[in-house]
């Protein structure tokens, strides 16, 4: 490193050559941490597959398995595949820096603290998961008699399961409010529901899976690039939503750096954490990171930090994500097809929306009794409140950063904590104002347009990725060419199906053929 200035004679100064400060102050220099095991990193990953349960994993692709079977199953693997190199890149710069990977993005240029903002917010808008929790749990209390009309289309949502969606919504907001700590909060509650879920996902799956339905999943896997045949009714802006969601998706992915700053992975250990106004007691947090000299012994420590995040990563969120995705859409299969691969009649009239799950659910019923419909009903229910949890937290993280590092650095009253449940209750206000002002009365709507726009959000940061972990970072800490092949292919995968959707699905009704 070249000579450094010094920090209010406190901290030495990151110079311009070894990373360029921009438009934000410069790095401060510090010692990286002794790095820790793989075991004692365990948690943020966690968080962000619990994430992925009620996005993809219980929703789209069953969703999508129904349709059309497993002809577009190959894709699905290729995206969790994708999301384990980019959310790694994610990670890269945090463990660098300590800064989240959005403040990394705004030292380019401080336009994207507002193009962020507004990707961050409009997407996760539609709270399509404490609506689709309320619908399940109104299957559960009116049972099938009052909650499925002639037509066989579930009707009792038109009435309750807006209400019951804010009252979702209230619910995961008392939740993040009353831990002291937040991370700690939201890491506890998602481990624990993590668990239980994928302990219920195995239990059904051996229950239900045929051996027919694990030849139709590796075949559809092998067919790459094949697509849905028009009549399976599978419109290109889900198929990119289905694709941002197999794993967390969105803006979800960069929250990952805030949980790595709040853990204290790397130089994050110098940041602090954001903790409750109401319940904890204010921590002194860094609004812009540290960055350590490149001796012998911290590149020691950085291969130790970078090997033992990979291995958590893999385990705790490819792993878990893979086997949930795989077993949710064997079971879906398994109950909506039979041995020769058609249909069966049960599933061929069961409504719009997320009456494909009252299907499965009703088809558990009649095969080993209605304690198992219960069940799977309650286990949707605890994944899609615990995304919605883990969804509203995640946002309102990466907007109270944005805010804070690119606009109120100097204020000394909107602390971070401070702004993190200005955005938390606003978002939940925004939330409630959607269900109750509209009509929108379908979760499965609500979710389609989240993750398609989502789809987008991910073409846009995997471009940056690219720059910043091949470009900006210094040498010795930048991207292998593997990983740089893997960005770039991100860059594709998600770019060319965000084109295909806007080409051939939203512009033609927006503007006619």
């Amino acid at each position: 490193m070249t000579e450094v200035r010094t920090n209010d004679g406190d901290e030495p100064i990151v110079p311009d050559d070894v990373i360029p400060h921009g438009t934000l102050p410069p790095l401060r220099e510090r010692d990286l941490p002794e790095p820790v095991s793989w075991r004692a990193m365990v948690g943020p990953s966690i968080i962000l597959a619990g994430l992925a349960l009620g996005s993809g994993e219980f929703v789209l692709w069953p969703y999508i398995v129904h349709q059309s079977g497993f002809v577009f199953i190959w894709a699905c693997l290729l995206g969790v595949v994708t999301q384990f190199f980019l959310n790694m890149e994610i990670e890269r710069w945090t463990l660098a820096t300590g800064e989240s990977a959005i403040t990394g993005f705004c030292r380019l240029s401080r336009h994207w603290a507002w193009v962020f903002l507004l990707m961050n917010v409009v997407p996760w808008a539609f709270p399509g998961w404490a609506t689709g929790a309320a619908t399940l749990f109104g299957w559960l209390v009116w049972g099938p008699v009052e909650s499925v009309a002639a037509d066989g289309t579930v009707t009792f949502t038109a009435h309750y399961a807006n209400l019951l969606g804010v009252v979702g919504l209230v619910a995961a907001g008392l939740v993040l409010t009353a831990g002291p700590v937040v991370y700690n909060t939201v890491e506890t509650l998602q481990t624990i529901l993590v668990g239980f879920i994928l302990v219920a996902i195995v239990v059904m799956a051996c229950l239900v899976v045929r051996w027919d339905a694990v030849v139709a999943f590796a075949e559809g896997a092998l067919q790459v690039g094949r697509m849905p045949p028009e009549s399976s009714g599978l419109a290109l802006m889900t198929l990119l939503g289905a694709l941002a969601f197999a794993g967390a998706g969105g803006t979800l992915n960069l929250g990952q750096s805030n949980y790595v700053k709040d853990k204290g992975y790397g130089m994050g250990a110098f940041i602090g954490r954001i903790t409750s106004p109401v319940t904890g007691q204010e921590e002194a947090t860094a609004d812009v990171g540290y960055h350590f000299p490149h001796t012998e012994e911290n590149l020691r420590r950085w291969r130790g930090w970078w090997r033992a995040a990979n291995l958590e990563h893999f385990l705790s969120f490819f792993l878990t994500c893979l086997v949930c995705l795989v077993l949710m859409t064997l079971i879906a299969y398994s109950l909506l097809y039979d041995e020769n691969g058609d249909r069966v009649p049960a599933a061929e009239n069961l409504g719009s929306g997320l009456a494909f799950i009252w299907g499965q659910a009703t088809l558990l019923a009649d095969g080993w009794g209605g304690r198992w419909r219960n069940a799977y009903l309650w286990v949707g229910i605890a994944v899609l409140m615990t995304t919605e949890i883990g969804i509203l937290d995640v946002i309102t993280r990466v907007s109270t950063d944005l805010v804070k590092v690119n606009f109120l650095r100097e204020s000394t009253y909107w602390s971070q904590s401070r702004l993190y449940f200005l955005f938390l209750w606003g978002q939940i206000g925004l939330g409630t104002f959607i269900l109750l002002g509209t009509d929108t009365t379908e979760p499965l709507l609500l979710f389609k347009l989240s993750a398609s726009l989502n789809g987008v959000v991910m073409f846009v940061y995997s471009l940056l990725l690219l720059y910043t972990s091949s470009r900006v970072l210094p040498k010795v800490l930048r991207a292998s060419w593997p990983r740089v092949v893997a960005l770039v292919w991100s860059s594709l995968f998600f770019g060319y199906f965000s084109w295909l959707a806007i080409r051939l699905d939203v512009w033609p009704k927006l503007f006619g053929e």
